[in-house]
């Protein structure tokens, strides 16, 4: 396919009005068309309503597989852009839409959500959360999504508050305080629906907060529980940190996680301790950095944990996003988390009792050589940083990242978007103020990024086997979603959007969107048609078959 003619076609298509009409209309407010309210009954199986994209992942189980077929590896050619709705605010864009028959929800940098006919994008309304100008954010003015229960959708904002909207007319319902923005919390993850709670993490994790997870009441925006990611004293683990460097030890909880309606349980990633490349005033394992958290629903209690990089000095979030799959291993039908983590392995874990069962590489790495029985790693020495600085891979990006791995029943096939890099690793002294920086340290490219190899990677978790990869250049930070109609969509730094067959990796179609894709696509379908959305730039495009 010549790639630059696609281009020219899409640029045609957005001057012919497309992009101008969505833009003109952005500032009325028109109330949606009615819609069911969304029951706690329907989120659970949201995936027998595939003409609906209710959560962050698509499903509780985060497999991000639709089982809608229209769309599929014959026709997939005959995809045409059908809208396109342009963001005001120039940031990029990492919003997952949610669509309720018919209506789409997209929230928009900085903090701002807005409500659009799903077949045309045509706004109905926008809700603009006004922001205080002095945030303390780390990693650019994001919000990634809303959760939706009833007629409310529900959002995180950048000055670390949580607010509920009515989905009908974008009218403001509470506005809670989670935490003070000026120590360096803030929020940027779509929240999740469980049972009767707004279930919600934090940001921060380069400021030296202290790291928790909450449910909120819907109905009020009142606090029901908060979990710390790290252990106070008297409490389990608060023995793995130094002193009382647990105080500002980061363990942020910056990516929405999964439940599991069966077991009652709330799984969840953390990030990595503070300072985050000078381990020397922290010393010992940090829990509970670095790891997921298997939470009871109710209570918020932690039932089980496991620790992914004890004591991590190179920035090794494990803030992935768990997938949940009942896969036959080893001879029997097992309840399983896949696991592709930022520290460059997948893991295999019992999502029940969190046992390790096995775990490899899957990209480039040198700071550990493997995995113990108990799925800890066994170090290399002298990786950790220093002032000098030493080269590692992963480099601190990682092996993969918080863009959203997928996995399809169909093909049994775990896909994450990895990348085979390395960094030369520093750490300095620093000292705590509050809501300022508090990394202890960097890391430097000493090579060009189109010198290492980025890829989408379809991993067989039963042998935890590299099946196929396809190469991106250069290296992607853009989410999988996969589908019945045997099809991998996902994007490129380069601002291509493209569909895979899933089965083989073969590229079927791909069009320039000229910025790059930093978000994940989703599916929906609306009066019988299938579409396919995604975030370019500041831009979020539809498509659907041609007519």
């Amino acid at each position: 396919m010549k790639r630059l003619s696609k281009l020219y076609a899409l640029l045609a298509t957005l001057l012919s009005g497309a992009l101008v009409q969505a833009q003109e209309q952005q500032f009325q407010t028109v109330i949606t068309p009615a819609f069911t309210p969304i029951t706690w009954e329907r989120l659970v199986n949201a995936a027998d309503e595939p003409e609906n994209w209710l959560m962050y992942s698509g499903t509780l189980d985060s497999k991000r597989y639709s089982r809608l077929d229209q769309i599929n590896t014959e026709n997939v050619t005959e995809l045409e852009m059908k809208w396109a709705y342009q963001i005001p605010v120039i940031d990029r864009a990492e919003t997952v839409p949610l669509v309720v028959d018919g209506i789409m929800f997209i929230t928009e940098a900085p903090s701002n959500v807005t409500a659009v006919d799903a077949r045309t994008g045509g706004v109905y309304w926008r809700y603009d959360h006004d922001l205080p100008e002095d945030l303390r954010i780390c990693c650019g003015r994001n919000n990634r999504g809303v959760a939706i229960l009833g007629e409310t959708l529900f959002m995180s904002t950048l000055d670390a508050h949580l607010v509920a909207i009515d989905a009908r007319t974008g009218n403001l319902l509470w506005n809670t305080e989670v935490a003070e923005y000026s120590s360096g919390y803030s929020k940027t993850a779509a929240p999740l629906i469980v049972k009767d709670k707004v279930v919600t993490g934090i940001a921060g994790g380069e400021f030296g907060i202290r790291g928790f997870i909450d449910a909120y009441d819907p109905e009020t925006g009142e606090l029901i529980w908060r979990t710390y990611t790290i252990p106070g004293p008297g409490e389990f683990g608060n023995d793995t940190w130094l002193g009382d460097s647990w105080r500002h030890g980061g363990s942020a909880t910056w990516i929405t996680g999964s439940y599991d309606a069966e077991l009652n349980q709330i799984y969840w990633g953390t990030g990595n301790p503070g300072p985050d490349w000078n381990g020397d005033v922290r010393l010992g394992d940090n829990l509970y950095s670095d790891s997921v958290l298997a939470l009871n629903g109710d209570t918020g209690e932690i039932e089980w944990h496991f620790q992914f990089t004890p004591h991590d000095v190179h920035d090794y979030d494990a803030i992935q996003i768990p997938i949940l799959a009942n896969i036959e291993y080893g001879g029997e039908m097992r309840e399983l988390m896949l696991w592709a983590n930022r520290n460059g392995f997948f893991y295999n874990l019992d999502r029940a009792t969190g046992e390790f069962l096995d775990g490899d590489t899957f990209a480039s790495v040198t700071w550990a050589s493997g995995l113990d029985p108990n799925g800890r790693p066994i170090r290399v020495p002298g990786m950790a940083p220093t002032y000098e600085g030493v080269m590692v891979s992963p480099p601190i990006v990682g092996a993969t990242n918080w863009y959203s791995p997928a996995y399809s029943p169909d093909t049994g096939l775990f896909y994450v978007t990895s990348f085979d890099g390395e960094q030369e690793f520093f750490k300095r002294d620093e000292d705590y103020e509050e809501g300022e920086r508090y990394t202890g340290g960097g890391g430097r490219y000493t090579q060009p990024m189109d010198a290492f190899h980025s890829s989408i990677r379809a991993i067989d978790p039963t042998t935890i086997d590299i099946v196929w990869e396809f190469p991106i250049m250069p290296r992607s930070s853009a989410g999988i979603t996969t589908t019945a109609g045997g099809l991998l969509f996902s994007g490129s730094a380069d601002g291509f959007f493209y569909a895979l067959d899933a089965e083989t990796g073969e590229e079927l179609w791909n069009v320039s969107l000229s910025r790059r894709v930093h978000a994940a696509p989703m599916t929906f379908e609306v009066d019988g048609e299938q579409f396919v959305t995604i975030a370019s730039g500041n831009v979020v495009f539809t498509f659907g078959l041609r007519d």
